[in-house]
């Protein structure tokens, strides 16, 4: 059926625990899923072991936060099967600490435009190792100032157009300082879902820089975007993937896990990618190798 690669739960600004987040994916057909919390690895242990129990294979990963600054944009790369994530902690608690601040500045600018305290706002955050703009908005709905979570007032909040905006943005490392830890660690790096934050021309940087791979299939990406990916990654030899977005309730659009599917032959290609890396540095050792001694006897 193909693997849904883009998975959030509580642990970041998600809503679904990571027991019920794999038995929904059992319920959907879908065998093979990928956590990718934002700067947090700490379900991927946890993922494993339960999915065993339910027969879906979790994939370890991680969506870590970027700032292309010469853009002023957002970047999240994700990062597959890293042979050594604890090297991505320290990364993980430099973004969380920068999410940390910025949503302490949004949390005391919406309590004192309504009627929600801090306190509540970081309780509706429970089980995440951040508050997300979805916990406020959360806590904005539990006290009965909108109905939904995306609405006017999380407009009102979170555009940047809004005159009453409380809006903070994070100030990340570059998507190239990513990259380079996510390699540092043995992953694989996907840029997430490029055509949500306009990460086009950054797309072709990264790619230049050692990128593996990127998402594809995507809710955010229409036909026409897809086709354009898909002739990127072809002509670059990069991997493909794709995935859901999940974030349960705290999701645009009712989307669940499924909706984007990783379809099977690119699952295989993201699984034998480092084994096929590795042969191929070999073979161009040896070549290397064996150019210098066939110089050497010339000589």
């Amino acid at each position: 059926m193909g693997a849904d690669l883009h998975c959030h739960t509580r642990l970041s600004d998600g809503s679904m625990g990571i027991d019920n987040l794999i038995v929904l994916a059992k319920k959907q057909g879908v065998e093979t899923i990928a956590i990718t919390d934002h700067d947090c690895l700490a379900g991927n242990v946890r993922g494993k072991r339960i999915g065993e129990q339910y027969g879906i294979r979790v994939l370890p990963g991680v969506e870590l936060s970027s700032t292309d600054h010469a853009r002023g944009a957002k970047a999240h790369l994700l990062c597959y099967l890293p042979d050594s994530p604890d090297r991505l902690e320290g990364l993980c608690r430099r973004n969380l600490l920068e999410s940390k601040k910025a949503s302490q500045y949004m949390i005391v600018k919406t309590s004192v435009q309504y009627p929600v305290t801090p306190e509540f706002i970081i309780k509706c955050a429970a089980g995440s190792t951040g508050v997300y703009k979805q916990h406020i908005a959360h806590a904005l709905m539990e006290s009965g100032m909108t109905e939904r979570i995306y609405g006017d007032l999380y407009m009102d909040l979170f555009s940047a157009e809004s005159e009453k905006n409380v809006l903070r943005e994070a100030n990340y490392p570059e998507p190239k300082d990513v990259l380079d830890a996510i390699h540092d660690a043995g992953g694989i790096a996907v840029l997430a879902h490029p055509a949500l934050y306009n990460n086009m021309e950054l797309l072709d940087e990264l790619i230049a820089q050692g990128l593996d791979g990127v998402e594809v299939w995507h809710p955010s990406a229409d036909a026409e975007t897809v086709e354009r990916l898909q002739k990127i990654a072809k002509k670059n030899g990069l991997l493909m993937t794709g995935g859901s977005d999940f974030h349960g309730m705290y999701g645009v659009g009712g989307v669940s896990i499924g909706t984007c599917l990783t379809p099977d032959d690119h699952l295989d290609a993201l699984l034998s990618y480092k084994a096929r890396k590795r042969r191929k540095l070999a073979r161009a050792a040896k070549a290397a190798a064996a150019a210098e001694k066939e110089a050497a006897d010339a000589k």
